[in-house]
């Protein structure tokens, strides 16, 4: 059975998968900068024999045809970039170029992609269809190197049926992976305000527009936006984690800024919100005097896994793990830009366990002290070997 003869193959190849996810993890870069990371997954497809093309700048595209008859496409994808993060674990492994590391699992999914893509090459007799397997670039940084490598055609010629990707999960045990079908993951804007007053001494406050008095006002006023506009049904978040007010105990500053994030799962209201917020700052900063600079970046959208895709992926993923193995996600307010291929084609993006406990492999993504437990390697790249088969048909 070919589910049998994946496993087998995922445990074959397993060794040479963690010494490419050690690679990669040891040579960090940073978002569109994935020059030797890009030229390292280049090199693997060539010794696999598979043929690809450049996109994006760092980005590859590659196709795998199954040698029996079918026009069915499925599309896999990983991302390459890493994050400005100096890592703080003693392994042999970690980063060589300080200051970047792989901490939110890019390695494991960019050498987890190469490993289905070997195990694949040795199935092509036993499948009909086409796997496209996408390497992109900067997931990290907006505009997001997924939306570039669909405005660059990643989803034509072929047009796949379905996307799948895959993604690290340190709150799951390794071994264990997690779906949810519908709305799974939030938008992200990024907020940059500006609040202007007429700074001058503090003892003197009817002499001067105080702009951190105003900032006080804005930002409570903001939150009722969430709590009074928003259906309450739909996830919503508006944080500010960066307000600087450089004045001192006695001085009023001219200005304040504020930098912050709003994140949602539903695009009109996303767009509603985005007036409401710039109006009502606009409108709190006239009415005291000051004034008020609110510009929004526009960064992902909302993530969503097709319902009857999403549903079938999991049922193939407990046909081949277990059912104990396979858990259910709740909503997710972090972002992916794999929220774009979900917007422009159906979509399943589901969540790898990477956590063991008893090693002390617990730390968060983003973290310095993230890792994983590299058994989860194997359930990567086999499974996703077992879902791609599955899904073109077979």
């Amino acid at each position: 059975m070919i589910k049998e003869k994946i496993q087998q193959l995922s445990k074959t190849i397993y060794n040479d998968v963690v010494a490419n996810r050690r690679h990669i993890h040891a040579n960090p870069e940073l978002s569109f900068n994935e020059y030797n990371t890009s030229a390292f997954v280049a090199k693997q497809l060539d010794t696999l024999g598979i043929l690809y093309e450049k996109m994006a700048d760092t980005g590859l595209v590659a196709l795998l045809k199954g040698n029996k008859p079918s026009n069915n496409v499925v599309a896999l994808r990983a991302d390459m970039d890493a994050l400005p993060i100096t890592e703080a674990n003693d392994v042999v492994y970690k980063s060589t170029n300080v200051g970047v590391m792989h901490a939110c699992g890019h390695d494991v999914h960019t050498s987890s992609l190469l490993g289905t893509a070997k195990i694949l090459t040795e199935l092509k007799d036993e499948f009909a269809g086409t796997v496209k397997f996408i390497f992109q670039p900067a997931e990290e940084r907006l505009p997001g190197g997924a939306s570039l490598m669909i405005k660059e055609g990643v989803l034509e010629n072929p047009k796949p049926q379905a996307v799948m990707g895959q993604h690290v999960m340190p709150l799951i045990d390794a071994g264990k992976v997690g779906f949810r079908a519908g709305k799974y993951m939030a938008s992200t804007d990024e907020l940059y305000v500006t609040v202007k007053g007429k700074g001058g001494h503090g003892a003197q406050p009817q002499q001067n527009i105080d702009p951190v008095i105003i900032t006080a006002h804005i930002l409570v006023a903001l939150q009722t936006i969430i709590s009074r506009s928003n259906d309450p049904k739909s996830p919503s978040v508006l944080s500010f984690g960066k307000v600087i007010a450089n004045g001192a105990t006695n001085v009023i500053p001219n200005e304040v800024k504020l930098e912050g994030t709003f994140r949602t799962m539903d695009e009109q209201w996303r767009k509603d919100a985005h007036q409401k917020m710039k109006k009502m700052a606009e409108g709190i900063a006239e009415s005291m005097g000051g004034s008020c600079e609110f510009n929004i970046m526009h960064g992902y959208p909302y993530l969503i896994n097709e319902e009857k895709l999403t549903a079938s992926a999991r049922g193939f993923a407990e046909d081949y793990l277990g059912k104990e193995n396979v858990l259910d996600l709740d909503i997710w307010m972090a972002a992916e830009d794999f929220a774009y291929y979900s917007q422009v084609s159906d979509a399943c993006f589901y969540r790898l366990g990477t956590r063991n406990e008893e090693r002390g492999i617990t730390s968060s993504v983003h973290t310095p002290t993230f890792d994983i437990d590299e058994k989860a390697l194997e359930v990567s790249t086999g499974l996703m070997a077992y879902l791609a088969i599955k899904q073109l048909g077979n």
